[in-house]
């Protein structure tokens, strides 16, 4: 029986201003959750796929940071909140990428504080950073290569091409609020090696059903497995299939089937391919969506944006910005003639060389940058 004592995840979590309830928890005094026991074949099936994934996520991250990156593992493992928080330390970097679409659901990266500083200090080539908005970007852009990457194989390996994810969102916190699926999710242990001697540790997140129905898509259940279980029962015995037949016939999927009704052989294979060539529809999803996303960028066309044209950069110690004075000379980072970077809400989207318009000053676009390439000039 609990004596009504908060526990150090309360206390946390009261002092970051964050309702307890949206721990995760039981209630207090309540009995620990018990895990479902997901099966052996769902748990190899993760772990199958993830490990077929690391050269990949390696050969991405040490593009993007310019170290030699190696990313080995995972350890696969199914955990409710208070046992997964039980291994994390104190401060971590949660970065949410939830599938939208193809297996809909929770989808989130943990990483602790140390091995966020230590990536966001490799892609934007500075030592001692802070984790603030601009660093947090950077953690989401890593994230972002790694989901993409999955994405990629998870399509080739599942035949599901309408799988997609929200953009990642990084935030650094204390363990006790970070957000995390309710239930027993799966969780994959990653050892991260980023070539500074150190041993680092990344964790993946799935939620229940997501990790569930990604399991059950790898073993070959598809999308419709679980409706096809449902259906199965009740065509056990021929009564039934005399029940059955005629009314799919009127329903206009089954035609021809009068002609197999004279025996199981007849009708039963009639049945998989009707169910398996249904998954084939999501594939249309992309078109559909895309014309749509194109016909509602319209509403945004109007929003206002910041931009900005910064000539260069430089690090000063306090004492050195407090001794300036006029006629300083502030020495940047950028030689005469480079081109600028050009801005829009803080993010790098295209280089350009300044000139002078009826006095004012004016940039000429001279390069549009792509994403890689804004993610590793960034700093």
């Amino acid at each position: 029986m609990s004596d009504g004592a908060l526990s150090q995840d309360e206390i946390d979590a009261l002092l970051a201003g964050v309702d307890s309830s949206s721990l995760g928890g039981a209630p207090m005094g309540a009995p620990a959750a018990v895990a479902s026991g997901p099966s052996d074949a769902d748990r190899q099936a993760l772990q199958n796929f993830l490990s077929s994934t690391t050269d990949a996520l390696s050969s991405n991250l040490s593009m993007m940071t310019g170290a030699t990156v190696s990313l080995k593992g995972p350890e696969i493992a199914f955990n409710n909140r208070d046992a997964f928080i039980a291994q994390l330390p104190d401060m971590v970097t949660v970065v949410k990428t939830d599938f939208t679409s193809g297996f809909p659901g929770e989808h989130i990266f943990i990483l602790s504080e140390d091995t966020a500083k230590a990536i966001a200090s490799l892609m934007n080539k500075e030592e001692n950073i802070e984790l603030d908005e601009m660093a947090m970007s950077v953690i989401g852009e890593a994230v972002g290569t790694i989901v993409g990457a999955q994405i990629t194989s998870l399509t080739g390996k599942t035949g599901n091409k309408s799988i997609a994810n929200a953009p990642p969102e990084a935030n650094n916190v204390p363990k006790a609020v970070a957000a995390l699926p309710t239930g027993d999710f799966a969780r994959a242990a990653y050892q991260l090696d980023l070539g500074d001697g150190n041993t680092h540790q990344l964790w993946e997140i799935m939620g229940p059903s997501v990790a569930a129905d990604i399991a059950r898509a790898l073993n070959g259940g598809g999308a419709s497995a679980a409706p096809a279980a449902m259906q199965m029962p009740s065509m056990g015995g021929m009564g039934n299939m005399g029940m059955q037949m005629p009314a799919m016939g009127m329903g206009g999927g089954m035609p021809g089937m009068g002609g197999g009704m004279g025996g199981m052989g007849g009708g039963m294979p009639g049945m998989g391919p009707t169910n398996v060539q249904s998954v084939q529809f999501p594939s249309l999803m992309p078109s559909r969506m895309g014309s749509q996303e194109s016909g509602n960028i319209g509403l945004i066309m109007d929003v206002s944006m910041e931009m900005t044209v910064e000539l260069g950069r430089t690090r000063k110690l306090i004492k050195e910005i407090l001794g300036m004075g006029e006629g300083t000379i502030i020495e940047l980072d950028k030689l005469a003639g480079e081109p600028v970077d050009i801005l829009v809400n803080h993010k790098l989207i295209a280089k350009g060389e300044v000139v002078v318009i009826d006095e004012n000053f004016g940039v000429r676009v001279t390069e549009i940058v792509s994403p890689m390439e804004r993610v590793n000039e960034m700093g």
